[in-house]
């Protein structure tokens, strides 16, 4: 039979076992606590850097402007117009593509001191032209940060010699309100590094003719419009004059801002990229990924 002195014993070794295990869950309780509110700043300063990035990139050409033709001192994807201004929230589709070819030096090392994988991704919402993406490819990271930004990117539209959609010089005096006539100038070297195209939209199909004429004579013929990709090289030669290795010929559509464009493309372009909107500014998704 148990005295006082046992059962006052007893009642404090199991308040202590109580004592123990409630210190026992508290300490626990307070590790995850801490542990989430760590990985939440972690997250949060991720964001914030991810956001950071992507709105640099958008918004700077890089240095020097055009760093996609020489080595890039540092790196941004803005387009810079013929006036030689930054177009805000934008992007080079030929800086992407450079971003691409040396990704680990520009992206990976310059932009996230290696810290990070990533990747980028540039999908138009035009369905006819296809999706970009450059970096790495996600192998079941155990945490992926993205940001999503709007942006307009040019594609080939630096191979544009003329947009109809833009008022143009007219030799014969067409009346702009039924007309889109533009011209360029073009020399026979011309014709042996380049392909010229006039590019539709396919809504213009059948529902637009075409005529070509120079300084030297005026034309009344006119083609119909059939298919949405014209090689102009033989038209083109056909202008020149005997004692001239040059021509200012003048292009007519008989369309108020028809969607057209002239375009001037390597002898190596690839062919199946000749379409109407790959030549126009396009609304992208931007998208910026990374993860550990």
């Amino acid at each position: 039979m148990m005295d006082n002195r046992g059962n006052f014993t007893l009642e404090i070794m199991v308040a202590l076992i109580i004592i123990i295990a409630i210190l026992g869950i508290i300490a626990f309780a307070t590790q995850n606590s801490l542990e989430k509110l760590s990985n939440n700043v972690e997250s949060d300063n991720v964001e914030k850097m991810l956001n950071e990035v992507a709105d640099s990139l958008i918004n700077n050409p890089g240095i020097p402007n055009n760093w996609e033709d020489f080595k890039a001192k540092r790196m941004g994807l803005a387009i810079v117009n013929s006036e030689n201004n930054v177009i805000p929230n934008s992007v080079s589709y030929f800086k992407l593509l450079e971003a691409g070819r040396d990704y680990n030096n520009l992206v990976k090392k310059g932009i996230f001191d290696n810290k990070f994988e990533s990747s980028i991704e540039l999908i138009p919402y035009e369905t006819s032209i296809s999706s970009v993406k450059i970096g790495s490819d996600k192998t079941s990271p155990s945490s992926i940060y993205s940001v999503n930004r709007i942006v307009k990117c040019d594609f080939f539209k630096k191979y544009v010699v003329c947009d109809f959609l833009n008022p143009g010089k007219c030799n014969q005096n067409h009346d702009i309100n039924d007309y889109s006539c533009n011209y360029l100038k073009i020399f026979e070297g011309n014709l042996k590094s380049s392909d010229y195209y006039l590019l539709f939209d396919e809504s213009e199909k059948n529902n637009v003719e075409y005529s070509l004429d120079t300084t030297h004579f005026k034309s009344d013929d006119t083609k119909m419009v059939t298919n949405t990709k014209i090689h102009l090289n033989g038209d083109l030669k056909s202008t020149f004059d005997m004692n001239d290795s040059s021509s200012i010929v003048f292009i007519h559509l008989n369309k108020k801002n028809a969607k057209a464009v002239l375009v001037s493309v390597p002898k190596d372009f690839d062919k199946n990229n000749l379409d109407y909107n790959y030549f126009t500014t396009q609304t992208c998704q931007f998208i910026i990924r990374v993860w550990n």
